[in-house]
């Protein structure tokens, strides 16, 4: 494994998130403006959050099917480095987003089957980097941050023009084998350094980050 693989986690709701993935060494930090999730949070959160974030951690905002104007609330308030697009975003919208907040756009695709390898081609062509994503359970609420995973021999070896991050039901015990799988250098979790839904665990944030480089304690 190689020490270069960057981390990203998503969904933090306290100040003590903040500083554990800080510590942990991870590369991004990802806030969600989701009513659904238990990760949600109000703009004033995530600026309070995000302004504690230290340079070096990339903030992401992550969003679904949002208009404009939450897309401009949470950009006026909150210091962002990134906008992650987890929703039916088309790639007009895509391309709309970029355009207007001047902020690279990272794309959320799932993926169950080959089928669905088609439009990470499609979506790389828009957007600045796309997210690898488990397509969600049926009748499921969220569109991601469900522990689920998909097969990941689907994109083993597969390469875009764009950088690519894998996610889905990863954890501190399979991120490895993720990563030895499908080649990423990039992997997102949220559910799986959790102790409770919304509820992020340092011990686990670190134990995730520590097993990307191929170690565990």
């Amino acid at each position: 494994m190689t020490p270069g693989i960057r981390v990203k986690i998503c969904g933090l709701t306290r100040p003590e998130d903040v500083i554990a993935v800080a510590e942990a060494g991870a590369a991004y930090s990802g806030f969600v403006f989701f009513p659904k999730s238990p990760r949600n949070l109000s703009i004033d959160a995530a600026r309070a959050l995000a302004l504690d974030v230290p340079v070096g951690v990339a903030k992401v905002a992550l969003v679904v099917n949002a208009d404009d104007a939450l897309l401009d609330a949470i950009t006026d308030a909150v210091p962002l480095d990134m906008l992650q697009l987890h929703g039916d975003e088309p790639l007009e919208r895509v391309s709309e987003v970029r355009a207007r907040y001047g902020l690279p756009v990272m794309k959320a695709v799932g993926v169950a089957d080959a089928e669905d390898v088609a439009a990470l081609d499609a979506y790389s062509e828009v957007a600045d980097q796309i997210l690898v994503d488990a397509k969600p359970p049926k009748h499921a609420e969220l569109p991601g941050g469900n522990g689920v995973s998909f097969d990941w021999r689907l994109i083993a070896a597969r390469r875009w023009s764009v950088p690519w991050m894998l996610a889905g039901g990863l954890t501190p015990h399979n991120v490895a084998e993720a990563i030895a799988l499908t080649g990423a250098k990039q992997v997102d979790v949220s559910s799986g350094v959790e102790a409770a839904p919304g509820v992020k665990d340092a011990v686990l944030i670190r134990d995730f980050v520590t097993a990307t480089r191929g170690r565990m304690r």
